[in-house]
């Protein structure tokens, strides 16, 4: 882990999102489409940062972060099955708990001198503010796009819910 290449920047931004949905997705009160949409992307980021994170080797080896990623891999999944399940405290446990170990990794990868982040703090902290600004813009857009649409579902259809397929307009005129 010499320099900065595309995995380890792409690495490093997909963790970053991680770190920042989590707390909105925990502590938004409403599980709705908004949070299954954007779950799914913290999903999907959660699964590249684990996965690239096997490629990104100290002089050769690997460290107990890739014990913690193929256990997050696990958690995760067994997270979204809980919720294909509708067993929500297993779901809830298991993506809190990937979470959590998420922000301890990312504290042992800052806190630790001699890796990459730390370096880069050291040498160009304004780059590593930029990035970090431009991910919780990111989150934010995503987030507020995502509440703007449902609104806007919820004013067409009512209360943001779908409408009953009884209810749809199946005459020629409705169809146009």
């Amino acid at each position: 882990m010499e320099h900065w290449n595309v995995l380890l920047v792409s690495h490093v931004v997909a963790a970053l999102f991680v770190l920042a949905v989590g707390p909105v997705q925990i502590l938004r009160r409403r599980r709705d489409r908004v949070h299954r949409t954007v779950g799914y992307l913290w999903m999907a980021a959660m699964y590249y940062v684990c996965l690239s994170s096997f490629w990104i080797v100290s002089d050769g080896h690997f460290s107990w972060l890739h014990g913690l990623s193929a256990f997050t891999l696990m958690t995760v999944t067994l997270g979204v099955v809980s919720a294909i399940r509708r067993n929500i405290p297993a779901h809830r446990g298991n993506m809190v708990g990937s979470y959590i170990g998420t922000a301890i990794a990312f504290g042992f990868a800052v806190a630790v001198p001699g890796r990459a982040i730390p370096r880069l703090l050291a040498s160009d902290p304004g780059s590593a503010v930029f990035v970090a600004v431009l991910v919780v813009g990111a989150v934010a857009a995503v987030y507020l796009s995502l509440l703007r649409g449902q609104k806007t579902l919820g004013q067409k259809y009512g209360n943001g819910r779908r409408r009953p397929l009884a209810a749809v307009d199946r005459s020629p005129a409705g169809r146009a």
